[in-house]
């Protein structure tokens, strides 16, 4: 049984009945209700108004009816409309009998437009004291209980509309949203940037390390892939001129679903020329402190912790932060290779612990994985990740093994990963190549070759510094979202 009540099919029959009665007495759904007030603006517009007041202003609003109550002469009703509540004063002597016994044929949940006088009850509720009203829309079924709220998890993701209608904090979670993404293309475009769009349904994905969604073409005859990321694409940009390019828009990766995951997420991407991934740091720190303070402040509470924002972020390379951890170094001498790396592994009694991969740079990344980003509550930059799980970055130069790469954690979750490009299109060959035999191998992850985008490489790429940011992750963060569900409209979910 849902929370719309045991007897939905019953109320459903009531309102039907009712919806013929107001189509008899006309339209039940006119086209428009204009002009009309803002509510959540009346209430500062009379703050001062003094109970038992009438202001005597005339105001039209509309809304849908969130309670109903009937005292003799006197009808109380509340509507509420994206910003807030109102309360409507109805009279049997201003209304006149029929209007105000029509009021007896409102439900909760119906869309209603009000028009009346300003004022404050003796109890101190400001008000609208009805002169004429207008109902705009009948609804056919129960709301969910008003007061308890909808607290069924699974029915407030299925039916978002729902969860909005009477849960006013997940509403304001998606108003937060658009006010962090905004800010983010504030500040990006303040920089210089220009947004552009590139092709979702692409002939060969790339750009991370995922596995596809696959769809066809019928005109083309031909399988297409959902993007996995915008990367490449994006490098085209700065390889034809655009020195600083971004965007913002959906990726889709055939992976598990978790807390923290969603197959379907929202990607910032930006790349900018003749920078490298300190550059990108320090940008990351900025934006993400513009986007918090668009919502709040950079102090926020977020799964149990009280995280701080403000930059600047604290910097760790990943070898020293295993170290710290675990006691092991992965750039001795001792753990050059796969083998010796596992031996450590075992001997720091971590075997149980971490899961056995078959190369040296994935080895790392399950010992990270598992040992270290759990930790890593406060925000911080880890730096110089493998070669092997990093195709797209410059080699450091004190050590090949790794690259100029950063993730940036918060609260055990990754927000962001960023490189200084790779931008010798001989090294991005043997990258891909390499990619290209783990693929053979048995890894389904495994970047494709990609011939066009070395072609266009071939023509000259600038030092450039690139970004990845998930923006659903940050979203949860700067709300307090506990998962990722919870900042998502409509999140995948099984059948």
């Amino acid at each position: 049984m849902d929370e719309q009540g045991e007897h939905a099919g019953d109320v459903f029959a009531e309102r039907r009945d009712k919806l013929a009665t107001w189509r008899d007495a006309g339209d039940a759904y006119p086209t428009s209700y204009q002009p009309r007030d803002e509510i959540g603006p009346l209430h500062g517009a009379y703050e001062n108004l003094e109970a038992g007041q009438d202001a005597g202003d005339v105001h039209r609003i509309a809304g849908r009816v969130m309670a109903r109550r009937v005292h003799g002469k006197l009808t109380f009703v509340v509507l509420k409309d994206t910003s807030g509540e109102l309360q409507l004063f109805a009279q049997l002597d201003a209304l006149g009998e029929e209007r105000y016994a029509a009021l007896e044929h409102v439900d909760l949940g119906d869309f209603v437009g009000a028009e009346g006088t300003i004022m404050r009850t003796r109890r101190g509720e400001l008000s609208l004291r009805l002169t004429s009203w207008q109902l705009l829309s009948k609804s056919l079924r129960p709301m969910p209980e008003k007061f308890h709220g909808l607290t069924d998890v699974e029915t407030r993701y299925r039916k978002r509309y729902l969860d909005l209608m009477v849960n006013d904090e997940s509403r304001e979670v998606f108003v937060k949203r658009a006010r962090i993404i905004r800010a983010i293309r504030e500040f990006l475009d303040g920089r210089g940037f220009v947004e552009v769009e590139t092709p979702v349904l692409q002939p060969l994905y790339g750009g991370a390390l995922a596995r596809p969604f696959v769809t066809h073409h019928n005109e083309l005859e031909r399988d297409l892939y959902l993007r996995i990321a915008t990367e490449l694409y994006l490098k085209r940009c700065i390889i034809g001129g655009i020195d600083r390019v971004y965007e913002i828009g959906k990726d889709f990766r055939n992976e598990g679903v978790s807390f923290k995951h969603n197959p379907e997420f929202t990607m910032l991407e930006t790349y900018e020329a003749y920078v490298d991934y300190n550059h990108v740091m320090t940008m990351v720190e900025e934006m993400s402190a513009a986007a918090a303070g668009a919502v709040g402040a950079l102090k926020v509470e977020f799964r149990g912790n009280e995280i701080d924002l403000t930059p600047p972020w604290p910097r760790l390379t990943m070898r020293k932060a295993i170290e710290q951890e675990t006691g092991i170094d992965i750039g001795a001498d001792d753990a050059r290779t796969v083998a010796d790396l596992q031996a450590a592994i075992k001997a720091k009694g971590l075997e149980g612990t971490v899961p056995l991969a078959p190369t040296w740079g994935a080895q790392v990344d399950e010992l990270f994985s598992e040992c270290v980003e759990p930790k890593l509550i406060q925000p911080v930059f880890i730096t110089e990740h493998p070669l092997e799980t990093s195709p797209f970055a410059k080699k450091t130069p004190h050590d090949p093994r790794f690259v100029e790469r950063f993730e940036g954690f918060i609260a055990g979750m990754e927000l962001s990963n960023a490189f200084s490009e790779l931008n010798d299109p001989e090294d991005q060959r043997e990258r891909f190549m390499q990619q290209m035999q783990d693929l053979a191998d048995g890894d389904e992850t495994a970047h494709r070759l990609d011939e066009d985008f070395l072609e266009a490489m071939e023509h000259g790429m600038p030092p450039t510094g690139g970004l990845g940011m998930g923006i659903d992750r940050l979203v949860m963060v700067l709300t307090g979202a506990p998962t990722i569900r919870d900042v998502v409209l409509f999140p995948a979910l099984r059948s």
